[in-house]
């Protein structure tokens, strides 16, 4: 009896359970996906126009990305309890705006109805604040991998529950909103009490590797399944056995990976005991705040005397260099020839709170390559439609569901690259970030020029180099400015994806579309009404006007392309900037 306690305790304590828990809660946090299979029926049942669900959809991108609460919360409370708090405001949300679309509420004027959407979207902000902060504190050598595979799964979840409600297929439209409203509830409040830090980096093994390679391999063929039902799904009217069969291998597929920690708690005994204490040695090691020792204070010294060259030095004699540098300055001021000041404050790969991060330049470095790069990204993904229409593609949604699978592969293999970066290399993690952003500039062109077959090298490009940023970004934040106030720092930094959305889509592509719009209405010999100013097209959305051709998006995507090629340089100066931080993060483990 008390060997099965302690099996069920080391089951319920082991980081790979957390881990495939958080994404499974993660699977469930991408309810803004949804909102183009929910809005119609909104409309339809309200008598909304489009320019009044074209407000419903700012109150949705807002709640998605507005997760300022979420990060200040996760410092006060704990994590169960923030979880909790997300599930309540999704149910709520979503849960009344079923009752209102079903007749069985009264009808509430359209900003209680964009609160209500804002609400319940904005419940997924602390799901993501949940896993992440769990998992990166469980997996501290592991952020790339371990952010990139968690925020795929938020991608895929649109795609996953989709695919769940087509299992249902009930008559009643509206019936996907209850599922909205309920499903992702009764997910992270049955996995509340498991999906929390458990001491994850005293618990490194020799086959972590193996189960990351597990991991990676479902994601691939996650992927890939997915990718293929939708296309099957849409070419052909199937039948309801067969829907069945799809989502039984689908829930199988997502239920696979809890294989590892199954593994690991009934193999433990097998497993050498001084194993674990030599692969936890080098995280004690690692935390340079942890302690306030003479070369903790001269840090800031030894950055200033140091030889130039010293840097590129292979790493075991960088570090014995330093160590020497280290000695002579401390006992120079042992002596009094030198004095030694403290800095205030922590350094880079320390723990930093969010005003401590405010006035760094590598906090507003990355924000920035974050506004630039994912803002381009999110201006192709909204207008994705409009784009296929104007080059004269009848079906438009096979570009919306390739964006969404490159994406998530994005988001997979931008953690994954980035960590060979950084743990084969010692190497910045925003090189990977520049990488991406190359690509995506490159993929801008292909959409500007609309050369046959351009939209699907566009689709993989920009796919592929947007969902990178949000595998790179939150775990170079880790390393540079600590996990202990994560939350709050990853949730400021997401501000920059409505921002960069809002001036790039909002605006700049909307007025230059109308424009050319115009242009052609023009040639037609049509009647025009203009909109008074920039801000009313933002909200204009009733399509009075059309635009084909290529020319349509030309010079919105040249834009987009340069402000990709200003991101790029951005993310290099940031690389410039940290190849130190990195070098003492990641050096030692490669000497």
């Amino acid at each position: 009896m008390v060997r099965f306690k302690d099996v069920i305790l080391t089951f319920f304590n082991n980081r790979w359970l957390v881990f495939v828990a958080a994404m499974w809660v993660q699977s469930c946090a991408g309810i803004g996906y949804l909102f183009g299979s929910i809005s119609p029926v909104i409309k339809s049942s309200l008598n909304y126009n489009q320019k009044q669900v074209a407000r419903l959809g700012v109150a949705k991108d807002l709640g998605d990305s507005v997760g300022f609460l979420a990060g200040s919360m996760s410092e006060i409370l704990p994590l169960w309890a923030l979880l909790l708090v997300g599930a309540i405001q999704n149910f709520v949300g979503y849960g009344w705006v079923w009752l209102v679309v079903t007749g069985r509420s009264p009808v509430l004027p359209l900003w209680v109805m964009c609160l209500l959407i804002f609400i319940g979207t904005n419940g997924e902000t602390y799901f993501n604040t949940v896993a992440l902060v769990s998992c990166v504190q469980n997996f501290p050598k592991s952020r790339g991998p371990i952010v990139g595979i968690l925020k795929g799964f938020a991608g895929l979840s649109g795609a996953i529950l989709t695919q769940i409600y087509a299992l249902i297929k009930s008559p009643d439209k509206a019936s996907l909103i209850f599922m909205v409203a309920v499903g992702p509830t009764m997910v992270a409040i049955a996995l509340m009490f498991i999906v929390r830090p458990v001491g994850g980096h005293r618990q490194l093994r020799l086959s972590d590797r193996s189960s990351f390679s597990l991991i990676y391999c479902v994601c691939l063929v996650l992927a890939a399944y997915l990718m293929g039902v939708m296309l099957v799904e849409d070419l052909v009217d199937l039948n309801r056995t067969i829907v069945q069969i799809l989502t039984s291998v689908l829930f199988v597929l997502l239920v696979v990976p809890i294989g590892i920690p199954l593994y690991l708690t009934f193999s433990s005994d097998s497993r050498p005991p001084e194993e674990e204490a030599l692969l936890s040695e080098p995280q004690n090691k690692e935390q340079p705040g942890s302690s306030h020792d003479p070369n903790e204070i001269i840090f800031s010294e030894v950055e200033d005397e140091k030889p130039a060259d010293v840097d590129l030095l292979p790493a075991s004699e960088r570090q014995k260099r330093i160590l020497q540098l280290q000695s002579k300055l401390a006992q120079a001021a042992a002596e009094g020839a030198v004095r030694i000041k403290r800095r205030r404050g922590p350094h880079r790969g320390e723990d930093f709170d969010l005003t401590q991060a405010l006035i760094k330049a590598d906090f507003w470095l990355l924000f920035w390559t974050l506004l630039l790069g994912s803002g381009s990204g999110l201006t192709v993904i909204d207008n994705l439609g409009q784009m296929s229409e104007s080059l004269g593609y009848d079906n438009t949604h096979i570009f919306v569901s390739m964006i969404s699978i490159w994406n998530f592969l994005g988001r997979v293999g931008g953690g994954y690259v980035s960590e060979i970066v950084v743990r084969d290399h010692a190497y910045p993690r925003p090189v990977a970030l520049a990488v991406a952003q190359g690509l995506m500039s490159i993929g801008h062109l292909f959409y500007a020029m609309g050369w046959p077959g351009a939209m699907y090298i566009g689709t993989l490009l920009i796919g592929l180099g947007y969902g990178a940023h949000w595998a790179i970004i939150p775990a170079a934040a880790s390393e540079l400015f600590g996990v202990k106030k994560f939350g709050a720092l990853y949730n400021f930094l997401t501000l920059a994806n409505p921002a960069g959305s809002l001036v790039f889509s909002g605006l700049i592509a909307s007025y230059i579309y109308d424009s050319e719009a115009e242009k052609q209405a023009k040639e037609r010999g049509e009647l025009i009404v203009k909109s008074s100013s920039l801000l009313t097209k933002l909200f204009d959305t009733d399509d009075a006007l059309k635009c084909t051709g290529s020319i349509c998006f030309f010079l919105t995507f040249m834009i987009m392309s340069g402000l990709c090629i200003i991101a790029l340089i951005l993310s290099l100066i940031l690389v410039r900037r940290t190849k130190t931080v990195y070098q003492n993060l990641y050096g030692k483990t490669r000497a």
